[in-house]
């Protein structure tokens, strides 16, 4: 049993990422799709697809690298909220990421979102990762 979903989810990609792998596959929860669309969006992914082959069904991701160096975009995924010790911020304490170059996705009460956007919407909320 997973105590974590969201670790889950961060290391699948991350080992993945780690082992050269094209595609990825999670299982999927509501939360897992909003911050797969947000990677994609950012452009850490290459693409997406949702499967409800089964009751929970799968995310299936597909990874993307330097055409050159054939290194990961992906450099680093870092849980910050934890189960046992949840990390809350107001606007003000909004993080940046390596000064602007990566995102920081925030789950708030106007749905899961990145740094920026939330500073935008003056919404604050729970920091579940760091992406660069």
């Amino acid at each position: 049993m997973l105590t974590d979903p969201i670790s889950d989810f961060l290391t699948r990609i991350r080992n993945a990422n780690r082992a050269g792998h094209r595609v990825v596959n999670i299982p999927a929860s509501n939360l897992k799709k909003e911050m797969t669309k947000i990677l994609f969006d950012q452009g850490y992914i290459l693409s997406y697809k949702f499967e409800e082959d089964s009751v929970q069904g799968n995310i299936k991701i597909a990874l993307k690298y330097d055409r050159l160096t054939k290194e990961p975009v992906i450099k680093k995924l870092q849980r910050i909220s934890k189960p046992g010790l949840r990390r809350y911020v107001s606007t003000e304490e909004l993080p940046r990421v390596l000064n602007g170059l990566g995102i920081a996705i925030v789950s708030t009460s106007h749905g899961v979102m990145t740094s920026k956007q939330a500073k935008l919407e003056n919404v604050g909320g729970e920091v579940l990762c760091y992406v660069y």
